[in-house]
């Protein structure tokens, strides 16, 4: 199988412009080899909306099929989220040969290689090494081995409203002094973020966590690395902020879009949130949209920046029929430089190759990505992650809420991470 990129008839910079619809339509999928013969069909499973027809994955998949007829890619576009993962495990629980290569959020590595649900990609690694972001690719990994192929990533960023402050915070504290400053001046809230009880406090929490000096687990996860007493300080400066007014009113119900439209109606200084933001508040972001600017994330410390990593990758699944031609798709779609553009240039989604980032330096969200993504942290890629992140989200928001003593959430989240060791 050919990994190389050959003579393109359609660029997929085209596709993006000209109308995912139309190019779509223009583009004949055929099941058949050049000689007549039948050609063997792969099935991508990839959930959210970029899969859908007229999606920017299908676009990518139309490339790899006019490359390479003998093994067409169609996709099976798959719920968001959980309900991937759920259609996923239901396929791969009966050892069922429905997919061929699965999307695997950069938390399901661990769980999906424990679960012998996906091929090993040791054999691909230099491949996929050599032109990959530190970040995207340890989140491929579980066990020092490679599962899946890095594809798209994403780090969270601080949005800030430039007629408000004159520089960005470096320090969370200086954030909340900030914030509190201008609400004495105006009737403009603080931090926006993303609070509610739910899979993004977590996320939110670690990246505070991160940025004091705080870890989970050793480098290899063999142990619990956990400092209750660094925690619990963490725990009693989210208490403080949610009671002084630092976060915004509603922060505790708070996810992705109910931040950027707290932040976009004109009612928070700051935002936590994801580059997607980014061009809705330039399109359309009523009183924010001639006043902002776009930020790393605070530290504790004031030095660097921290940020957890989201984000897809692509693995082969241990039923599929034609594991190789599936694998050389999955390393097609992490290496070939003009998939990784599309994503960044097309669908504005942050891509894994390390190396797009300096093309794209002019634009303002790729450039602030480059930097943040090479500090970026993964969120343990545990087999048991969905469970122990359930019980973070009930002992952090009780804790940050006033319902429970921080100390207590703190220890809380150490016997969790030891119980599922």
């Amino acid at each position: 199988m050919n990994r190389t990129p050959g003579n393109r008839v359609v660029s997929l910079k085209d596709f993006g412009r000209a109308g995912t619809v139309g190019i779509a339509a223009a583009l004949v999928l055929t099941s058949c080899t050049p000689d007549g013969g039948e050609s063997e069909e792969l099935v991508w499973a990839i959930g959210g909306p970029e899969a859908q027809t007229g999606g920017l994955h299908e676009g990518i998949v139309e490339l790899w099929n006019e490359q390479n007829p003998d093994t067409p890619v169609r996709i099976e576009a798959l719920p968001e989220g959980a309900g991937q993962r759920e259609q996923h495990s239901l396929v791969l629980q009966a050892e069922g040969d429905d997919f061929d290569i699965l999307a695997v959020d950069v938390v399901w590595t661990g769980e999906y290689a424990e679960n012998g649900w996906v091929e090993s990609l040791e054999g691909v690694r230099d491949e996929i090494e050599a032109v990959s972001l530190a970040g995207p690719l340890e989140s491929a990994q579980w066990g020092g081995e490679l599962w899946a192929a890095p594809y798209n990533s994403n780090g969270a960023m601080l949005v800030y409203r430039t007629d408000l402050v004159d520089t960005p915070p470096t320090t969370w504290d200086e954030l909340c002094e900030v914030a509190l400053q201008v609400q004495d001046e105006t009737d403009i809230g603080g931090l926006t973020a993303q609070g509610a009880r739910y899979e993004g406090l977590v996320v939110n929490w670690l990246e505070y966590f991160w940025s004091a000096g705080g870890e989970l687990y050793n480098e290899d996860q063999t142990e619990v690395a956990f400092d209750v007493e660094l925690a619990t300080e963490v725990l009693e400066w989210m208490a403080e902020a949610n009671e002084s007014g630092c976060f915004v009113p509603g922060f505790n119900t708070a996810q992705e879009d109910d931040a950027r439209n707290e932040f976009q109606q004109g009612n928070a200084v700051f935002q936590r949130n994801w580059p997607y933001v980014y061009a809705l508040l330039e399109e359309d972001g009523g009183e924010a949209s001639e006043n902002f600017e776009i930020a790393p994330l605070p530290t504790f410390t004031g030095e660097g920046t921290i940020s957890a990593l989201g984000g897809y990758n692509n693995a082969v699944s241990a039923f599929s029929n034609n594991k190789e031609a599936a694998t050389d798709f999955v390393v097609w779609l992490s290496t070939d430089e003009e998939v990784q553009r599309t994503l960044a240039e097309v669908g504005s989604v942050p891509p894994t190759m390390a190396s797009v980032y300096d093309d794209l330096a002019d634009d303002p969200v790729m450039s602030l990505l480059g930097d943040i993504l090479e500090e970026a942290r993964s969120r343990p890629p545990s087999p048991a992650w969905p469970e122990i992140s359930v019980e973070m989200q009930r002992l952090i928001f009780e804790a940050y809420n006033g319902d429970m003593d921080p100390q207590r959430a703190a220890e809380g989240i150490r016997d969790v991470l030891e119980s599922h060791l």
